[in-house]
């Protein structure tokens, strides 16, 4: 059996990226910075309905800055997995969220079939995309799952893509193939790197 070396190459950064992300220091105030980087960009000021997501194990934190963005004027959506695809839930309070199956913060079970809740992905005027590595031209790597990908290939086109980072998650290159999506921004603790998007 022939090992391809794109795959290859993408396991090795994918290993590196979480024990360097596993390694990361004060990672509540990295993450504070980044969140509050992430907040001042003109993009996510203009935009009206923002999809952010909840961090799992060791991503870039975002539950300190949820509360924040939901009192704020903005619609704010987050991401569930059902069946292997993403499903968008309008977020309204704290309260609307439960410990799920795989100890992830979700919406609880009793909302999610309630028809205002459920967000079509062409709504959302901004989106804030995990990912396990990136790259200065918004190259991303993610769990090698495609959930992401399937979502983002159904936004509009004119909907911005942010990545959230920390600076050690950051590599040289991510190889990248044709249908791969670039971020239009990185953010990291230090910097907000300008990607290709899907221009």
């Amino acid at each position: 059996m022939t090992v391809d070396p794109f795959a290859a190459r993408k396991d090795e950064i994918r290993k590196a990226a979480h024990a360097a992300r596993k390694a990361q220091a004060d990672k509540d105030g990295v993450s504070q910075r980044i969140t509050d980087r992430v907040m001042a960009l003109s993009e996510y000021q203009s935009a009206g309905c923002v999809m952010w997501y909840v961090d799992v194990r060791d991503e870039v934190r975002t539950r300190h800055a949820l509360p924040d963005a939901v009192a704020s004027d903005k619609r704010i959506v987050i991401p569930y997995c059902v069946d292997g695809e993403l499903e968008l839930f309008l977020l309204e309070s704290m309260d609307e969220l439960a410990v799920g199956m795989y100890k992830i913060l979700e919406p609880r079970e009793d909302l999610r079939e309630v028809a205002a809740k459920k967000i079509d992905v062409k709504e959302l005027d901004l989106i804030l995309v995990p990912g396990v590595a990136f790259d200065r031209t918004g190259g991303r790597t993610g769990h090698g799952k495609g959930y992401y990908d399937k979502l983002l290939e159904n936004a509009r086109a004119d909907t911005p893509l942010v990545s959230l980072a920390f600076e050690c998650q950051m590599f040289d290159q991510i190889p990248m193939h044709d249908h791969d999506i670039f971020m239009d921004t990185v953010v990291t603790e230090e910097n907000a790197f300008q990607g290709k998007g899907r221009g």
